[in-house]
């Protein structure tokens, strides 16, 4: 029940209900920032966006461990070796790269929802996979 600006669950699935994103609203919140799988649910992650707060989902804030594995099998697989600096540049760009995404497809009103544009930038991307 502590005052907070910024709230950052990273332990596990649900960690974040409904009554918890009311607590964290009323005690001033403005930005919950997920880094774990899934540790909002649906209902609370609806409370922050109703509200107006900075809400970064999962699959968008959490993707740089999931990201840099994807690097670790290209180099290995091209037999190539990059200092730690490449990797931090090669991570920055993603991530830079996935908060373009969310702000092109998720801007709504003057804010930006950023569940709304991850989900339509995963789609797009499948989609032009394909």
């Amino acid at each position: 029940n502590l005052a907070c600006d910024i709230a950052l669950p990273c332990a596990t699935q649900n960690e974040l209900d409904a009554d918890a994103a009311r607590t964290l609203l009323s005690n001033g919140c403005l930005c919950v920032a997920e880094g774990a799988n899934m540790p909002t649910t649906l209902e609370a992650v609806d409370l922050f966006i109703e509200a107006g707060i900075l809400f970064a989902p999962g699959k968008a804030s959490n993707a740089g461990g999931v990201a840099v594995s994807g690097l670790e099998m290209s180099q290995n697989a091209m037999r190539l070796l990059w200092t730690a600096g490449e990797v931090d540049n090669k991570l920055h760009n993603i991530m830079q790269s996935i908060h373009h995404a969310c702000v092109h497809y998720g801007e709504e009103n003057g804010r930006i929802n950023y569940v709304k544009g991850a989900n339509i930038a995963g789609f797009v991307k499948v989609a032009d996979a394909m």
